[in-house]
């Protein structure tokens, strides 16, 4: 082994295998939109995975370094490597995040979207419903998931970034405007990190992680559902009346609205998470 890998106690011939930037979050805010985008542009290269949560979760952690770097030993030379697990801006659940990455990768730069905060609720509350992790409604929902609004509160989140890299190192992308302008938002961002040459938006790809129908996952779904043979079966043997009631209890049809309490509740927190940044 080389004497210099053996010092810094790094993977034998890893190089500069390590992302140059991080898309930080948050969760329901297009990341995953964005992390496509990037990854259409010649100047960079995006992990694959999207997320990775290698700083978060403490079981992909336990992986270990080498299988981090690993997810960036194909990038071309001179690309700039990134990034995007919005794990990384879920405090409190995920509280070793920061000092792990910035301990790993002192140099990155972050980026971090966000929107509307009640709106980024809303979205992961019909995510979490879809997905069975929540089963109650949205008011009760706010109250015994309290993650809803602490993912929503950016400031709160981004202040252990700012800590310990300082402002110039973040750049804050609103979703609104990346949806509104988005050839505009990716110019900057690949200006703030540097990319030489022109990018632009690739209008041929479609957003990402992105479902018009709220239909709640549960056990063999896959098979019952999203299965052709059984989707034949079920409109030969149910009536279409009971195929409708059954529809009914597993699909949210409208989006869910927040009482007039809740939402002078949540603008409240979300008016001093604001004095925070970003």
């Amino acid at each position: 082994m080389d004497q210099l890998a053996r010092s810094l106690r790094r993977p034998e011939g890893a190089g500069m295998s390590l992302p140059d930037f991080v898309i930080i979050g948050a969760m329901k805010c297009g990341t995953s939109t964005l992390h496509a985008q990037l990854a259409a542009q010649a100047q960079f290269f995006m992990s694959e995975p999207k997320e990775p949560n290698f700083f978060s979760n403490d079981e992909i952690h336990a992986k270990g370094e080498a299988w981090y770097r690993g997810l960036f030993a194909k990038a071309p030379p001179g690309a700039i490597k990134g990034e995007s697990s919005t794990h990384y801006t879920k405090l409190p659940t995920y509280p070793d995040t920061v000092e792990r990455l910035t301990a790993l990768v002192p140099q990155a730069k972050f980026i971090y979207v966000t929107r509307d905060p009640v709106e980024r609720l809303i979205s992961q509350y019909i995510h979490e419903w879809t997905e069975g992790r929540i089963t109650c409604g949205i008011d009760e929902a706010i109250e015994k998931h309290p993650e809803l609004i602490a993912y929503s509160r950016y400031g709160y989140q981004l202040a252990p970034y700012i800590e310990r890299c300082g402002r110039e190192r973040i750049l804050h992308v609103e979703f609104e405007a990346m949806t509104a302008e988005p050839d505009a938002t990716l110019k900057r961002i690949a200006a703030f990190l540097g990319a030489e040459g022109d990018v632009a938006w690739r209008g041929d790809l479609e957003a990402q992680n992105v479902s018009a129908e709220r239909i709640r996952t549960f056990p063999l779904k896959s098979l019952i559902v999203d299965n052709p043979v059984a989707t034949a079966l079920r409109r030969t043997l149910a009536p279409r009346g009971l195929r409708d009631l059954v529809k009914a209890r597993l699909q949210m049809r409208d989006r869910p609205r927040l009482s007039d309490e809740s939402v002078r509740t949540l603008n409240a927190i979300f008016g001093e998470d604001r004095k925070l940044g970003p």
